[in-house]
């Protein structure tokens, strides 16, 4: 009912838990989840349906890991497990690190699915 073919591209935020989320689907056709450094590198043993759904996964507040118990090579590991497909950007909106190879890589998606369609 969005009225899609005047669109190029469009969020839909899907918030709650990293259980309920997963479970619904949204007819998008690439689903993004954030995950926060504070929120630790054991998510994804937590809630690996979540994460087995994900096409990306962005790594945001970079900039706070010396003050969490926090690896991204950890989180790598458990993340490849479950989905050996995800993409992860690590990045910091605070400071903007990773923000630049994130929006690359959106934007190239975004044009390589205008030329499919």
């Amino acid at each position: 009912a969005l009225g899609r073919e005047d669109l190029d591209f469009v969020i839909l935020e899907n918030i709650g838990n990293l259980i309920c989320t997963a479970e619904f689907d949204t007819g998008a056709a690439l689903n993004v989840m954030i995950l926060s450094v504070p929120e630790g590198d054991d998510k994804p043993l937590k809630y690996p349906v979540m994460f087995s759904m994900a096409h990306v996964l962005l790594v945001n507040k970079i900039d706070t890991m010396e003050y969490f118990d926090f690896s991204l090579e950890r989180l790598e590991g458990h993340v490849r497990k479950i989905n050996r497909n995800i993409k992860i950007f690590p990045l910091s909106a605070k400071t903007g690190r990773g923000m630049g190879e994130w929006i690359d890589w959106l934007e190239g998606t975004v044009a390589a699915w205008r030329e499919r369609a």
